[in-house]
């Protein structure tokens, strides 16, 4: 008997742990929230690519953003009527490719993407190399201006994110200096050239600034500073502040350019943006609609109608846990073990006070005509068949007069379980028969007591939520069953027994 309870209590501790386990995973890889209703910031981005076609094929490709630390890609879309389009992975960086064999005039196409804000995001990025700029590499004045500027943040710097601080305040006072370097290249080229003569991996990249409503916007560059081969920061070229990257989107960094157009020209990209709130659940059904993968073993793999069928079975477990704690623990006695679950399914269906009002009705109705049949002594079978067609047909007198009164809920009583019913019937007539109407009314009310409170349980939203989206309780749910079922102990309504014997102390 210890083995049997050592390895029940094993098997209940792998079972907790499992089904935990696999909760956490789903709420932390996947972002499944714990409560319902939750919405999440998503936004919308979209590049619109105008230019002039020359009459001839042309070939347009945009480098295109990917996920990245606190942004999470969640779908993309296009629009280019007559085009042919392909998304391509070229040296590392993500491109879409639209071609036609002849484009002549003004073309529009557009490309849309949509980002979730994810502050646990962590996704790595390669550091560059550090390789000597040929800004640098000659000896005239223009070199000679840059590495005093260098040299003087130098002396105010204690690590990189002060070296970058001082040297774009360097730029900012030095207006004669930094005349002088604008007239050979961009600030920004300036400012990486210097930093990796300085030993600091920096790279340009091109940002979008996210703020709702924003249109016909454009790229700013910004400098990517790494501290080390997995940790960066964002600084603003012209501020020499680190950037709130909540508010900024890495379009392209990886050095590579923005826009080619072949058999175009006059060509432009410009941006739009819209914050949206979306409701987790959506994204949730999104991502894995994006990512579906063996690793990912959950219900929102199947289609809608198979997914809307499993949200109803897997409230099961629920009522079948209520029973055996209120049949085991407290000791209420049912017409069946579980059958009061099926009838709070029913009730789900027809709605609780149409559910209780069928039920009072078909179970009345049916023990009446259940008792003019034994009187027939006819054999078991046909006794239970004819009380299934009764049945039956009571059911479709009730929605028919449910019809004709304009009580439209009372049709939904079809959605009874008419043989549970029929035998539910049965086990009441012959218990009438052994032990009388008390027992009978003792056991129709114990099970619509359970019946309604596990169609409370099953009906709650967040119960509904946490046994839809998170397939580990139910392991949860099997080990409290099982330390149910190891109960010996007294009953809740046993106790009374023992009333007297209290008294007399």
């Amino acid at each position: 008997m210890k083995h049997n309870k050592t390895a029940l209590y094993l098997l209940v501790l792998l079972l907790v742990l499992v089904g935990l386990a696999l909760t956490w995973q789903r709420h932390n890889v996947y972002q499944v929230p714990w409560l319902p209703g939750e919405k999440q910031q998503v936004w919308s981005v979209e590049a619109k690519l105008e230019f002039l076609g020359s009459g001839e094929p042309a070939l347009v490709s945009l480098a295109l953003p990917d996920s990245q630390r606190g942004k999470e890609l969640l779908s993309e879309y296009t629009a280019s009527p007559g085009y042919g389009l392909a998304f391509v992975l070229r040296e590392g960086v993500r491109r879409a490719e639209w071609s036609i064999s002849r484009a002549e005039g003004p073309q529009t196409l557009y490309y849309r993407a949509e980002f979730t804000s994810d502050n646990k995001l962590k996704l790595a990025q390669s550091k560059p190399a550090l390789v000597a700029s040929p800004l640098l590499s000659h000896s005239g004045p223009q070199s000679s201006a840059a590495r005093q500027l260098l040299s003087q943040a130098s002396l105010r710097s204690a690590d990189e994110r002060t070296l970058v601080r001082e040297l774009v305040r360097e730029f900012n006072a030095e207006e004669q200096a930094v005349a002088l370097l604008s007239d050979t290249a961009p600030r920004e080229q300036w400012l990486q050239a210097l930093l990796m003569d300085a030993t600091v991996a920096t790279r340009i990249i091109s940002v979008l600034t996210l703020e709702d409503g924003r249109r016909r916007s454009q790229l700013s560059p910004y400098l990517q500073v790494f501290v080390s081969d997995s940790d960066y920061f964002l600084v603003d070229p012209y501020s020499g502040l680190p950037a709130d990257e909540d508010h900024l989107l890495m379009w392209e960094y990886r050095s590579a350019p923005l826009l080619d157009v072949e058999g175009g020209r006059y060509s432009r990209v410009s941006f739009s943006v819209i914050e949206n709130k979306l409701a987790v659940r959506d994204i949730v059904a999104q991502r894995h609609q994006s990512i579906a993968s063996l690793h990912d073993f959950s219900i929102h793999q199947l289609p809608l109608s198979e997914q809307a069928l499993f949200k109803g079975i897997l409230l099961v477990p629920i009522g079948v846990l209520l029973v055996c704690l209120l049949r085991i623990v407290i000791g209420i006695k049912t017409a069946g073990t579980f059958m009061p679950v099926l009838i709070a399914i029913a009730f789900i269906q027809t709605s609780l006070l149409t559910g209780l009002v069928g039920f009072v009705l078909i179970v009345g109705v049916g023990l009446l005509i259940r008792g003019y049949l034994s009187q027939l002594n006819l054999l078991l079978v046909a006794r239970i068949s004819t009380v299934i067609i009764a049945v039956i047909i009571l059911i479709a007198v009730l929605a028919v007069i449910s019809y004709q009164l304009g009580w439209s809920e009372g049709l939904k009583i079809s959605f009874f379980p008419m043989v549970i019913l029929s035998w539910t019937i049965e086990r009441m007539s012959i218990l009438w028969e052994e032990e009388g109407g008390r027992e009978v009314l003792l056991q129709v009310s114990g099970s619509l007591f359970t019946a309604v409170l596990a169609y409370l349980l099953m009906t709650n939203h967040y119960v509904q939520h946490l046994t839809f989206n998170f397939l580990g309780l139910q392991l949860v749910l099997m080990a409290v069953v099982l330390l149910l079922g190891s109960y010996t102990g007294y009953r809740v309504l046993e106790l009374h027994r023992f009333y007297a014997l209290v008294k007399r102390k």
